[in-house]
């Protein structure tokens, strides 16, 4: 062969190397695809793959949390919400009194690793969101049995939260602090011991995976048909979003945010109402 076959032969193999590796690099660089008619989802939020309407998340909690280090392990009360809450959200209350003294080792932690400036969004909504899901717990158990959160007095205005040095309430914690971090998708987190509210998740939030978990709820509170009937033209929501309705327009109307999840494409000029909101025990 004379060497200008060689060196055609040379460079046709180059190229044809370089085109695999740019190949096989597309693949392994390649970003989720929006999908308007993509409809799936798994029944639990862990290492799983969101597909709303409008939105499509693909990660691995498991292989992304290897990579994070948390500012404070949750681990404990992960443990306990996969023990004591099924994969509907209802909660074995009785279970919980049973391991207390493992939910009063993790409040203590909480009440000794406060949030500080470094932390970032991320950490920020675990911990809160996690805080306040742990002490509703730790607040029932603590006045169990009951039929009823508002059974207590005055329960979101009691100051048994010590956080630090300073002492919160629930309404605090979501007032005051969580509402103010701009994340509408928070109340789909927390859990106020109650049937109609967003089921509890049955693992604790990470800083890893708090933004794909959040989404996961809110796609399977919006279209739970318990808890909200959507149909193009009526719509009959659960009253979270009547008393937060502010917090679900900053980006559009009510509507867009609902269509974000929705199965079902509600006109803009839908009639709305609301659902009569169940307060018993969500066990």
């Amino acid at each position: 062969m004379s060497i200008t076959s060689y060196i055609s032969l040379f460079t046709s193999l180059l190229i044809l190397s370089c085109a695999s590796t740019k190949n096989t690099g597309t693949q392994e660089n390649k970003q989720p695809v929006k999908n308007p008619t993509a409809k799936t989802i798994k029944k639990d939020s862990s290492s799983f793959t969101v597909a709303t309407p409008k939105k499509i998340l693909d990660i691995d909690s498991t292989s992304v949390t290897e990579l994070v280090v948390e500012k404070i392990n949750h681990n404990l009360f992960h443990e306990l919400l996969q023990k004591h809450v099924n994969i509907k959200g209802n909660v074995n209350y009785k279970g919980f009194i049973s391991d207390k003294k493992q939910l009063n080792t993790y409040l203590l932690l909480l009440s000794k690793t406060p949030p500080g400036d470094s932390w970032t969004k991320e950490e920020k909504l675990a911990y809160w969101m996690n805080a306040y899901n742990a002490f509703t717990i730790k607040l029932i158990i603590d006045h169990y049995p009951i039929k009823s959160i508002k059974d207590i007095k005055s329960p979101w205005d009691y100051r048994f939260i010590k956080i630090d040095k300073k002492w919160y309430t629930l309404n605090d914690i979501e007032h005051r602090i969580l509402r103010k971090m701009n994340e509408p998708k928070i109340h789909f987190g927390i859990n106020c011991a109650s049937y109609s509210c967003p089921p509890l998740l049955n693992k604790a939030f990470t800083s890893a995976t708090v933004n794909n978990d959040l989404e996961f709820l809110a796609y399977q509170f919006i279209n739970d048909k318990s808890r909200n009937t959507i149909s193009e033209n009526n719509i009959e929501l659960s009253k979270i979003f009547q008393w937060f309705s502010k917090d679900f327009k900053t980006d559009g109307s009510l509507i867009d945010f609902l269509n974000n999840y929705s199965n079902i494409q509600i006109m803009s000029t839908a009639k709305k109402s609301y659902k009569k909101y169940d307060w018993n025990l969500n066990e």
